[in-house]
């Protein structure tokens, strides 16, 4: 994921012309709503990739997904 981030920052100082005083990415990066976001809009080998970095149990419990 840290790799997507860096890809991210790429473009948005470079293209969209962000400057490099401003907030870092890294710090308005929110890791969960990009991990939904890859789970619901990502293709199956971005989500192979997603679930394989996580490193705990995956639980299903009252409709929640849980990390053990």
């Amino acid at each position: 994921m840290d790799y997507e981030v860096q890809r991210y920052n790429k473009f948005w100082y470079g293209v969209l012309g962000l400057k490099e005083n401003e907030e870092k990415i890294e710090d308005l990066m929110d890791y969960k709503k990009y991990a939904k976001y890859i789970l619901v809009q990502g293709s199956i080998y971005e989500k192979r990739e997603l679930l394989s970095c996580l490193k705990g149990k995956l639980i299903l419990e009252r409709n929640k997904i849980l990390i053990q």
